[in-house]
């Protein structure tokens, strides 16, 4: 058995409604969720037992984390096929900023379970699989299946969304995290929205889905940037730039995304970005 490697994506938000929380402690949403072409990537290889090692630009902020995701969906993994710890050695090359709004830790532990899969030839689906992935939030399954979504109920409840299109786009994370939880406790402090499922945009080109999309919102995004207002900094950057027809922050935050009608747009607004802020992390990508 040689060692295996996977794309762990970031994962975007379009857009985010969400409801009051409910008698459970749950804020019920909806979302149309996408993948990006970039993200962390995970390795397994055939080892003694279970080690986890970090490495990659922003392995120092999982430094103090004594159980990495990854291991506790593989040792849950172990339970369910009989074999104990998986005898497998990973390697996280962490590229995605953490608490970032970009399932990061979710698509990690996603993409280690696959890989741990194949890797020990265990016969289990991706549906078993996913309901693994759960144990590390409402985004594991979603993050796991990483395909084109709908999201309701606390994020749980999925529909495959096939006809989105490919969307250029530009990733920007002015490096400061934002704690979900955080943002959830201002956002419940504030006005109280609804967790609305708009009907899906007249057809699935990409500029009617673009402007479909500007009709909607991200409910945690004003919470976030009141807690943050660096993100705030990094929306209005994006509102200077012409070629950018929609900017929204994915998910809690703290990571803003822009989207173009080309990919040589989202290129371009990356390389002026780079150099006017050069410590913040910034990707063009395809989300889809």
């Amino acid at each position: 058995m040689s060692m295996r490697t996977a794309l762990a994506p970031a994962k975007v938000n379009l857009f985010l409604h969400v409801g009051p929380v409910d008698s459970d402690g749950y804020h019920p949403l909806a979302s149309l969720v996408a993948f990006a072409d970039v993200g962390d990537r995970v390795s397994v290889a055939p080892a003694d037992g279970l080690s986890l090692t970090v490495e990659g630009p922003f392995a120092a902020a999982l430094a103090g984390e004594a159980d990495n995701l990854i291991l506790r969906v593989l040792r849950r993994l172990g339970e369910a096929a009989g074999i104990g710890e998986p005898p497998l050695a990973i390697t996280l090359d962490k590229r995605l900023p953490v608490a970032a709004g970009l399932g990061g830790g979710s698509a990690d532990a996603g993409a280690a379970l696959k890989l741990a899969r194949d890797a020990l030839g265990l016969v289990l689906d991706d549906a078993a699989l996913a309901d693994i992935a759960g144990l590390v939030g409402a985004d594991g399954p979603m993050c796991l299946h990483a395909r084109a979504a709908w999201a309701e109920g606390r994020g749980d409840r999925l529909a495959f969304e096939p006809a989105l299109p490919p969307l250029p786009a530009l990733l920007v994370n002015p490096g400061v995290p934002s704690p979900t939880a955080v943002v959830y406790r201002a956002f419940d402090a504030g006005p109280a929205a609804a967790a609305d499922r708009p009907a899906p945009p007249r057809d699935w080109t990409p500029g009617t889905v673009i402007d479909w999309l500007g009709e909607q919102r991200n409910d945690l995004q004003a919470p976030a940037v009141a807690l943050q207002p660096l993100i705030g900094e990094v929306l209005a950057e994006f509102a200077g730039l012409p070629s950018a027809r929609l900017v929204r922050m994915s998910g809690s935050g703290a990571t803003v995304f822009a989207l173009f009608d080309a990919p040589s747009d989202a290129t371009a607004a990356a390389a002026m970005l780079r150099a006017l802020r050069p410590d913040w992390w910034i990707a063009p990508t395809l989300l889809g």
